[in-house]
């Protein structure tokens, strides 16, 4: 699979894909119309302009005045990845996007990954794959995926063994990297503390009141 890495991946934003942004798997895109019969026929020109190029349908939502266009590759192991395919789509689905006079909203775009801290996620993912997505077989090297997209995939976050009580579960919270400091900032007023913001953007640690950590992720710092 011809894969490219974060740093060529943000390069291609920064010169030609300002429309999108760069989430823990995926690119993302966020549009505005103006009503839903434009957003309905942009969101068939997209669909066919993924089987022109032979990449299939991408992920796409249609909500009340807003459509989210999601793109990666899947390999053969069902891993999710960028490839150069994927940022030539992207490049033609913004310029459809400019032909229905929509407007591009990047910075609204998320993505929410639950984080399971385990010593053996090859023992832990079966059972994860079975419930979230039916198929015991779809663990992924160190993530789990449901190929229909209904829920959150799960990322195994490798740690040493250890007793409980501890935090094993937290959420990344994958963000536009322009909005992330003044998501952090928001969620700090509303009670949070800032736990750890060394990895910073790459990502900033919080807790709620009552010490339950969450990070605050973007595509920036990695390789």
């Amino acid at each position: 699979m011809d894969t490219v890495s974060n740093s060529e991946i943000l390069a291609e934003i920064a010169a030609e894909l300002q429309d999108w942004r760069k989430l823990a798997q995926p690119l993302a895109a966020r549009y505005r119309a103006a009503d839903a019969v434009d957003g309905a026929a942009f969101v068939a020109a997209v669909a066919q302009a993924g089987a022109a190029v032979g990449h299939g349908v991408p992920v796409i939502t249609l909500g009340n005045g807003y459509i989210d266009v999601t793109l990666f590759s899947v390999d053969e192991a069902g891993g999710r990845w960028i490839t150069a395919k994927d940022l030539e789509l992207a490049g033609v689905i913004s310029g459809l996007a400019h032909d229905f006079g929509l407007t591009a909203a990047p910075g609204e775009v998320a993505q929410l990954e639950l984080a399971l801290d385990t010593a053996d996620y090859t023992a832990a993912g079966p059972f994860w794959a079975a419930l979230l997505g039916g198929d015991a077989g779809r663990a992924v090297l160190d993530s789990v995926f449901d190929a229909k997209n209904r829920v959150p995939n799960v990322w195994f976050q490798q740690t040493d063994a250890h007793r409980t009580p501890r935090q094993r579960w937290h959420m990344d919270l994958w963000l536009a990297p322009e909005v992330a400091a003044e998501r952090i900032a928001a969620s700090v007023a509303a009670g949070g503390t800032l736990v750890d913001d060394s990895e910073a953007p790459s990502f900033t640690v919080l807790a709620d009141p009552e010490g339950n950590r969450v990070c605050v992720c973007t595509a920036l710092g990695r390789d």
